[in-house]
């Protein structure tokens, strides 16, 4: 693709804001880095984009890196020669991510062509947690919207601050808060009634409605009570949502520590006897083909078995080169709850997206991935647990895998290390990495993969699977032939007390000593966790590490 027009070039790039050092750092913008070595950061990762000369599908770009100004390298998870037909969302022939990684830090980064004398390093800095703070606006208890349109500035963020005020709309209204600005802070506010009465148009509403605009923070608030009730239905109008955007130009949107619950409508199943179709009603994030560079973190997204979502977090397009969330973007350390389809939906594009840390329960499908067209995709370290179709019966997968519409579009690889499907609750999955859809281009290590019974799949035995390497994965059910080599057949025994407990949102999910799968993974450089012994454990909680966290009080520390 750009390979063979590209020259060699050794960059040292520093992406940090030229204002502050609290602004989130701001990467240039796509139509200008095809030619030259880019990093795109977050808080805790780095995407890396980069299309030397002579780049070809046998020759992979090694990572490492270390801290600016130490001595240590660390190895990242080689890059894969991979350019796109037909779009230039890409960015790069080759393209990954470095994870793990600590906010507010500086990192050097040398990337070396596999078989060749071409290498060049940056430097690119993660963003800082602590944002600089202008001129605060006082939010006090409303009945009618807030709208935003102010700008605040890289240097001093624009506040608005609600100290615990309620807005409640009283679905008199479609939102509760619009945005279009920019340098926005949203914090400490109680949302309630989004959605008009008198609105019968299937365009969706947000409770927070995003029109345009970046560097938006939302954080610290409970969003609840948001929707509409479709009369010819019954149900929810689908994605109805707490956030909302489907605006392609924005970017940098972090949404933390919130509490999004209980919408207004309910979602039909799949077996609904008077509505049986594609769940239709109300999501808790909603994102379209934005400019990404999103980060969702630390929220808690639940309900109850009336008021269910669609998908939790997700959006569109799927059979697109951006999709949701978005490009350059994490998902990580949320409490994801009650939905008849994706708990997480990642779908389209996913270049550069990062899902890790999270527990999702109580849905269908836990993560859907169908598909993704760009890449890479990464997913590591969740951990799944209850899984329905409809409330009285079992379904669904951990990753729902396949396609959207046409084959076409799985272009993209993804990379699935470390998660848990946790046998602590009833009703499993009946489908680990993608019941018997298509899966092409993906990775597996070190998961557990227990489902319902042994003869339903762990892994999907589709014919038209391509480009996969299953490995060193725990499971019970059947596996494609000649895949898991050094994969254990068998079923997780864990600690005494394993689980999540529910009211604090932390969790043991770690293998007893006597457990298949405990020390038998395969080291992932920048991946596994750090382990004692020869080997790592499979799945997502590691011997002797601390319990896991989820949602509004939970931190990552890598």
């Amino acid at each position: 693709m750009r390979s063979s027009t590209v020259p060699f070039i050794t960059l040292h790039v520093i992406f940090a804001t030229a204002l502050t050092q609290g602004a989130l750092a701001v990467a240039e913008e796509p139509s200008s880095i095809a030619a030259k070595p880019v990093a795109i950061p977050t808080f805790h990762c780095v995407g890396l984009y980069w299309s030397p000369p002579g780049g070809a599908a046998d020759r992979r770009v090694f990572i490492r890196f270390r801290e600016l100004g130490t001595n240590l390298w660390q190895d990242g998870l080689p890059m894969k020669f991979n350019p796109i037909a037909n779009t230039d969302e890409d960015l790069a022939d080759y393209r990954g991510s470095i994870v793990n990684l600590r906010p507010n830090t500086s990192y050097e980064i040398e990337l070396r062509l596999e078989g060749t004398d071409t290498s060049t390093t940056l430097v690119a800095r993660t963003w800082d947690e602590r944002f600089p703070e202008g001129e605060t606006v006082a939010v006090a208890d409303g009945t009618s919207p807030l709208n935003i349109t102010q700008s605040g500035r890289p240097d001093g963020y624009r506040v608005y601050d609600g100290k615990g005020a309620v807005i409640d709309v009283g679905h008199r209204h479609d939102a509760c808060i619009t945005i279009s600005a920019s340098y926005i802070i949203v914090r400490n506010l109680v949302l309630r009634g989004a959605g008009s009465r008198d609105n019968l148009r299937r365009s969706p509403i947000g409770a927070i409605r995003i029109d345009e605009g970046h560097d938006i923070i939302i954080e610290n608030c409970d969003i609840s009570d948001w929707g509409r009730i479709n009369p010819e239905t019954g149900f929810g109008f689908d994605y109805d949502a707490a956030v909302l955007c489907r605006n392609r130009n924005v970017r940098r949107v972090i949404i933390q520590r919130c509490r999004l619950h209980h919408p207004f409508a309910d979602t039909n199943t799949w077996y609904e006897p008077k509505y049986p179709t594609h769940p239709q009603g109300p999501q808790c994030i909603s994102f379209f083909d934005t400019a990404g560079n999103h980060v969702i973190r630390y929220n808690e997204c639940y309900s109850d078995l009336d008021h269910m979502f669609n998908d939790v977090i997700g959006g569109g397009s799927n059979a697109s080169f951006r999709g949701a969330p978005g490009p350059d973007c994490d998902i990580y350390g949320n409490f994801v709850s009650h939905c008849w389809d994706d708990g997480l939906e990642v779908e389209g594009g996913n270049r550069n997206v990062r899902v890790w840390g999270n527990y999702i329960t109580q849905c269908m499908m836990m993560i859907g991935n169908a598909p993704t067209s760009i890449g890479p995709l990464y997913i590591w370290q969740n951990v799944v647990a209850r899984s329905q179709w409809r409330p009285d019966h079992t379904g669904g997968y951990f990753l729902k895998m396949g396609y959207a519409g046409s084959e076409d579009w799985m272009t993209g690889h993804m990379y699935i290390f470390h998660n848990t499907i946790f046998s602590g609750e009833p009703f499993l999955p009946t489908g680990g990495l993608g019941g018997n859809r298509i899966v092409k281009h993906c990775i597996s290590r070190n998961n557990i993969l227990q489902v319902m019974s042994p003869e339903q799949r762990s892994i999907s035995e589709a014919r038209e699977n391509g480009d996969n390497d299953f490995d060193y994965d725990l499971y019970n059910g059947r596996v494609p032939e000649g895949h898991e080599v050094h994969g254990i057949r068998g079923v997780p025994i864990y600690e005494k007390g394993a689980g999540l407990n529910f009211d604090t949102k932390t969790g043991s999910f770690r293998l007893a000593p006597d457990s298949p799968g405990r020390g038998a993974g395969e080291f992932i450089p920048n991946f596994s966790p750090p382990f004692t012994g020869k080997s790592p454990d499979m799945g997502a909680h590691q011997s002797g590490a601390k319990p896991m966290q989820f949602g509004v009080t939970a931190e990552w520390t890598p």
